[in-house]
């Protein structure tokens, strides 16, 4: 069964949608959910710029998602992985072996595979990690 649980979230419509499928586990193996976020940086500086002009709220609403799983029974809780021109794959696969993490669920957009390769996406860049994680 799988004990630790990542939820790989943007935020989107999307990535919501993939919640169930990550609570599911979670309570058959009296589990922990880790809620993550990666908050992608540009360039250089004091710790670069946020790639998405909204971070703050979005993660204020992402800390608030895991509050309210606390508060419905879960065992949850909210990470933020960061870092500056990183590949937000990279940054929730290092954390899932950190965590010892056993599995993760990211939501999809649905896009094919040629779309997928020109807009970019999370999910397939998962496909690569595999080996590695």
């Amino acid at each position: 069964m799988f004990k630790t649980i990542i939820w790989a979230t943007d935020g989107s419509e999307a990535a919501d949608h993939a919640l169930p499928t990550a609570l599911e586990p979670t309570g058959e193996a009296n589990g922990s959910l880790l809620v993550v976020h990666a908050n992608e940086r540009l360039g250089g500086g004091a710790g670069g710029v946020p790639v998405l002009a909204d971070e703050v709220d979005l993660q204020r609403k992402l800390e608030t998602k895991a509050h309210d799983l606390v508060e419905s029974v879960v065992n949850a809780s909210f990470h933020l992985v960061s870092g500056l021109n990183g590949d937000p794959a990279d940054l929730i696969a290092d954390l899932a072996k950190e965590s010892d993490a056993d599995l993760i669920v990211v939501g999809t957009r649905g896009h094919g595979r040629v779309a997928g390769m020109l807009l970019g996406s999370v999910t397939h860049s998962y496909t690569s990690h595999r080996a590695r994680y």
